[in-house]
């Protein structure tokens, strides 16, 4: 089953996409952007569309489901240093090595810390500190980067500053950028500190939002609400290789990023009681969160309770297995093991890669952006609408649809 999955030719998820499609900047209201609904079985019959504003997405949600967010908050993660030189040099926090990789700790924590780090420019940064002065709550600081070494994919950077009692969270704040995708093809902008940020947004660690959740607004939340539906709130971090598509023929070749996530206790038994009612995240992070939870779920099942670092592989969900368990037993070995360990959330690392083939058990619909092609996340829609992502895409293109991070969004009810 793993080699048939890695067989996947990347070029059956490709489509042209013109440049004056991709939304540069988001809309004046974020609920008003198009919202195009696509009911239908995957492989059924006619596919059922239609468009309207994403402010009415309530009149399209079955009864009572349950939406889930992700609540990460996106990074002032790019540093743009200058050398005596006049070189710009642009050092992009991926994540941190300080704090074990906790990013709560990693933010919190006082001069010195290191992170993994891109570099851009990099052949012009040899050896030596790089500095950056600094006004922070009217005093003045100096950081400092030191590149501790260099690999393939990544600059491990050791960050200093004085005074040293300032957080590395503070000094973001102060000195870093809002890192827009790459395919807007602009500089950030103060605009973007709001706008490429959801309204719920709490917990710092990403490096590219939850783009579907950028439609969403207080007051809709609220509406949502008052129509029966309920919230659920999972966290994951975003890495920046949700940008990077696939560069191989077939997807056996690429490698999926790790990336951080944590999941309340409560947010657990909440999707367990309510497995049978339509659970629907809003975003592919939202998605592979909780169909990480499943896979974590069988992990502990079939290699035991043990404590230690949870991490699903990206090949995992495509072993071969007589029998597979219920999305509710998985849930509930989770609970157990937050019961052993007496812990208030599950922390665990996902590279899981959603493509054709891959069980998909909790998820039973999906809000969602349009996507770049021979992209994971085209894999993923993929995954649970089938080759209904054509005909979506294909109306969008016709119907002058806005497409990426600041674009239109789809709702996929694939088994209504």
């Amino acid at each position: 089953m793993i080699s048939n999955v890695q067989n996947i030719n990347i070029a059956e998820y490709d489509y042209p996409l013109p440049d004056e499609r991709i939304a540069k900047y988001p809309l004046a209201e974020r609920d008003s952007s198009k919202l195009l609904v696509l009911k239908g079985e995957p492989h059924g019959g006619a596919a059922q569309l239609c468009e309207d504003r994403f402010r009415n997405i309530g009149d399209y949600l079955p009864e009572k489901s349950v939406l889930v967010f992700n609540e990460t908050k996106v990074v002032r993660a790019r540093l743009q240093f200058v050398k005596d030189s006049g070189a710009a040099i642009e050092v992009f926090c991926l994540e941190p090595v300080t704090g074990n990789g906790d990013y709560q700790l990693a933010f919190s924590a006082s001069s010195p810390v290191e992170w993994h780090c891109l570099v851009g420019n990099s052949r012009r940064w040899k050896d030596g500190a790089l500095s950056m002065p600094l006004n922070i709550k009217g005093k003045d600081v100096v950081l400092k980067a030191e590149r501790i070494e260099k690999t393939d994919a990544y600059s491990l950077v050791r960050f200093s500053w004085e005074p040293c009692a300032i957080s590395f969270a503070e000094v973001l704040e102060a000195a870093g950028e809002i890192p827009l995708p790459p395919y807007l093809h602009r500089e950030a902008e103060p605009s973007d500190r709001e706008r490429y940020q959801t309204v719920f947004a709490k917990y710092e660690g990403s490096v590219a939002a939850p783009t579907a959740s950028l439609h969403l607004t207080k007051p809709l939340i609220a509406k949502l609400k008052e129509m029966g539906h309920t919230i659920q709130e999972v966290t994951l971090h975003v890495g920046a290789g949700t940008f990077r598509p696939v560069a191989s023929d077939t997807i056996g070749e690429h490698e999926m990023h790790s990336e951080s996530i944590i999941v309340k206790r409560q947010c657990i038994e909440n999707l367990r009681d309510n497995i049978e009612r339509t659970i629907i995240p809003v975003g592919t992070t939202s998605m592979r969160t909780i169909e990480s939870l499943y896979w974590i779920g069988v992990m502990l099942l079939e290699q035991g309770f043990e404590e230690r670092n949870l991490h699903v592989n990206q090949w995992f969900p495509y072993n071969d297995r007589i029998s597979l368990p219920s999305a509710k037993e998985s849930l509930e070995a989770i609970l157990k093991y937050l019961d052993m360990y007496h812990l208030d959330a599950l922390h665990a690392m996902t590279a899981l890669m959603i493509a054709p083939s891959c069980p998909i058990k909790i998820t039973k619909a999906l809000i969602t952006n349009f996507h770049q092609p021979k992209s994971t996340l085209l894999l993923l829609v993929s995954a649970l609408i089938g080759e209904r992502w054509k005909e979506a895409y294909q109306y969008a293109m016709e119907h002058d649809f806005r497409f990426l991070s600041y674009g239109d969004s789809c709702l996929f009810l694939p088994n209504l």
